[in-house]
């Protein structure tokens, strides 16, 4: 059967969800790799890998959802409830300039939060003014769909308001975060109070008719099946139908340590998905997605070997440098001090490629970075 599906590829017909199943149940993971390695050749035939220059930061962890999947957030009240000031902010940002350079748009701030009742757009707009305003060498890639329909809602604006309001104040695009699963039975199951499938959609769909661009992602391994997989590859290859506006899609598995999903055996087997899945899922996922450009590596919560291995399995991207990570590593899982520009840079060039620094819009970067300023990661 799989030798069916290869033809079509090989052809460049688009495979079906029936095909990507197929693939799913091959048990031949070496054969899975070479296909997706070939249909990744397609879009970049050089012997590159990129990455970019990031830091993320997680500007509050107030957050009323309380998804069961997440021991990043902190109820509205708790103690351990934060919003940074705005100088702390800006120093991040300063030691993030200092190591990529001043080439404009060159380095990539990933700020995202939890939903927090106190935080409407008002703050948002003067937050992301004086970032932009700032630090031009700074790409906004900035707030989850699921934050932005929150900020709407608390703001009692229309969500295509919202966003090119935001747009305006500098937010120049948007995360996939908030995806997990794109199927609302698993989405009552895992995180009731969040955001419909089709509202996260929308948020795509809106900002792509604004011009803006924005990535897709998928965590997998907690209650969904295979189908809901295929099911979330197909709403977001038919959406990249509609406009092309994703640049790239990122998935990773669930991480139960300090979860509420986690210790409930009822609803979760208990078991992390294995680095055979991971390789497995980017394999199809490149193989069914055949309308977007850039996969990236998960080497944050696969680890580095993995993330070094998947760039065979269709692969084209090493992801952020991100010198500071504090969600995956609140569920006790993180690799991000032992990760770090040379290490990255190695796992490139011994899986047999030539790593290459990108922007957030996956254009090529000639500035060098400054190894002397680099920061030491940080997580919590």
């Amino acid at each position: 059967m799989i030798t069916d599906i290869a033809d079509k590829v090989y052809a460049g017909q688009r495979i079906t969800i029936e095909d990507a199943g197929c693939l799913y149940a091959h048990h031949n993971l070496a054969e899975l790799g070479m296909l997706a390695h070939w249909a990744r050749l397609q879009k970049y035939p050089e012997q590159v890998v990129t990455y970019n220059v990031g830091r993320n930061i997680n500007y509050t962890n107030v957050c009323w959802v309380k998804c069961d999947f997440c021991a990043f957030y902190r109820a509205p009240g708790s103690d351990e409830g934060y919003v940074l000031p705005h100088e702390q902010i800006f120093a991040k940002i300063d030691e993030l300039v200092a190591f990529g350079g001043d080439e404009p748009k060159s380095c990539e701030i990933l700020m995202q939060g939890g939903l927090n009742p106190k935080l409407r757009l008002d703050y948002y707009e003067d937050l992301l003014s004086q970032i932009r305003d700032r630090f031009p060498q700074v790409q906004l890639h900035c707030l989850s769909a699921t934050e932005i329909i929150y900020i709407a809602h608390l703001s009692k604006l229309p969500l295509d308001e919202t966003i090119r309001r935001l747009h305006e104040a500098g937010l120049d695009s948007i995360p996939g975060a908030g995806a997990e699963i794109l199927n609302d039975e698993v989405r009552d199951i895992i995180g009731f109070r969040k955001d419909r499938t089709e509202q996260w959609l929308e948020v795509h769909r809106v900002a792509h008719a604004l011009g803006m661009r924005t990535t897709a992602t998928m965590m997998y391994g907690h209650v969904e099946t295979v189908e809901h997989r295929l099911e979330h590859f197909d709403l977001l290859r038919k959406l990249q139908d509609e406009r092309g506006g994703f640049t790239a899609f990122i998935t990773w598995n669930f991480q139960p340590d300090h979860t509420d999903l986690g210790a409930d055996a009822e609803r979760w087997h208990g078991a992390k998905a294995t680095g055979y899945d991971h390789l497995r899922t980017v394999a199809v996922a490149r193989l069914f997605l055949d309308n977007f450009d850039s996969f990236q590596a998960s080497w944050v919560t696969q680890g580095p070997k993995i993330a070094q291995v998947s760039l065979r399995y269709g692969v084209n991207d090493f992801g952020s440098t991100m010198l500071e990570e504090n969600v995956v590593s609140a569920a006790g899982t993180s690799h991000t001090t032992e990760m770090n520009l040379g290490m990255m840079e190695r796992l490139i060039r011994d899986a047999g490629f030539d790593p290459q620094r990108r922007n957030t819009r996956y254009d090529r970067v000639a500035t060098p970075c400054r190894i002397d300023a680099l920061p030491k990661p940080v997580h919590s």
